[in-house]
């Protein structure tokens, strides 16, 4: 009888109350290391160690070609499309633009959440690299950017005009936050665009945002002139904190989980070199000032801290460092004019045999194609990164 009932009324045309869940959308911001400058070359790294193999059979197919996930959907700011955004189906080139495909922590990130989540997600990425918090990204509740007397005094002494220099630096104030916000409600307002299946009726959540940004603030001797001092970043932290309440209010989701990524590169400060204990103090105090508020009683539960220093390669750092005495080597060796380019080479491809094995070259001939200050632009880095922000967002639900 019941399967009667509800024959005739499908035939009648009648239907039932929709259950579909909310789309779950997931806010990815920050400067170039959220863009990622890891060449998608420097996957194949991941195949090399054990522990990051799984995340390699998630992101290609068995011949090497990249997966396309059906069940995210991302839009991403991309300066260097005409458009200036890209939009589709999740896979790898959604990284920063170049001369080569890249990826950032977006891909991992979208193939950990929706594995946990089970049903199709939205990703929005919006990131702009050299940006900082101070201004750039700055939010209204922060306030306007202020001069310290230090920065003041000193265009005085280079006869700049200070009036000048204080609006503008008002018109470059929040340009990048507002823009954030613009093409975040952008895709909210036309989800159907990026995501065709999406279902209006059931709607979206904004499920979690990710911020991963601090390299221009952390060199910014200006605005920090007591970094690497005790409280030397305690601005950055107060900012961040009121950036977080903005982008709450702006959004009007007040308890949108939040998951800060902290600065790392170059790793763990107690595993620093001779040539980076210099910076341990500066490093040291800014990834402290970044996560604070992640401790703010009235974030608790709501807002937390990756390190994402423990995430850094160390034995691809140590040979990008050993690469260096290889440039030297080879500066030496045009000073000898004596020699021929044959000889040159010769001596250098010598060198290089007796300082690496053919494992380790080979393993830096892969995973390296960026700068440390990009992670080395290391996949095997940047995919960890991302894994490790869905899994915060999930502990926190």
């Amino acid at each position: 009888m019941k399967f009667h009932l509800i024959t005739s009324l499908v035939l009648l045309g009648l239907t039932f109350p929709s259950h579909a869940k909310p789309l779950k959308v997931y806010l990815l911001v920050g400067q170039s290391n959220m863009q990622g400058h890891a060449a998608v070359r420097t996957l194949a790294h991941l195949g090399m160690d054990p522990k990051t193999v799984p995340l390699l059979k998630a992101i290609q197919n068995a011949d090497g070609s990249a997966k396309v996930h059906d069940q995210i959907w991302i839009s991403s700011i991309d300066t260097s499309e005409e458009s200036g955004v890209r939009e589709g189906k999740l896979t790898v080139g959604y990284g920063a633009g170049g001369r080569e495909p890249k990826i950032g922590p977006e891909l991992s990130f979208g193939i950990t959440m929706q594995q946990y989540v089970g049903e199709p997600i939205l990703l929005i990425k919006t990131s702009w690299g050299g940006k900082s918090l101070n201004t750039d990204f700055r939010s209204p509740s922060a306030g306007p950017y202020q001069f310290n007397e230090q920065q003041i005094e000193n265009f005085k002494k280079r006869n700049k005009d200070v009036a000048a220099e204080h609006q503008a630096r008002a018109e470059r104030t929040g340009v990048y936050y507002r823009l954030m916000l613009e093409h975040i409600r952008k895709v909210l307002g036309d989800i159907k665009r990026v995501y065709p299946e999406y279902d209006s009726k059931a709607g979206y959540e904004l499920a979690g945002f990710v911020w991963f940004q601090g390299w221009n603030d952390m060199v910014d001797s200006g605005t920090y002139p007591r970094r690497g001092q005790p409280g030397g970043y305690a601005s950055y932290s107060k900012n961040l904190a009121h950036f977080i309440h903005d982008v709450r209010k702006d959004l009007k989701a007040p308890k949108l989980p939040f998951v800060i990524g902290v600065m790392g590169a170059g790793g763990p400060i107690a595993k620093y070199g001779q040539d980076q204990k210099r910076y341990a103090g500066i490093h040291g105090g800014f990834r402290k000032a970044m996560a604070a508020p992640a401790k703010l009683d009235e974030f608790k539960g709501n807002v937390t801290a990756v390190f994402t220093e423990n995430y850094w390669d160390q034995q691809l750092s140590e040979l990008v460092t050993r690469r260096g005495q290889i440039n030297a080597k080879r500066r030496d060796l045009a000073k000898d004019q004596s020699l021929t380019r044959e000889q040159r080479d010769h001596a250098i491809n010598e060198f290089t045999t007796k300082l690496f094995t053919k494992e380790e070259q080979k393993i830096l001939e892969i995973g390296v194609s960026n700068a440390a200050y990009h992670y080395l632009g290391s996949a095997k880095v940047l995919t960890q990164i991302g894994q490790a922000f869905a899994e915060a967002l999930t502990e926190m639900k």
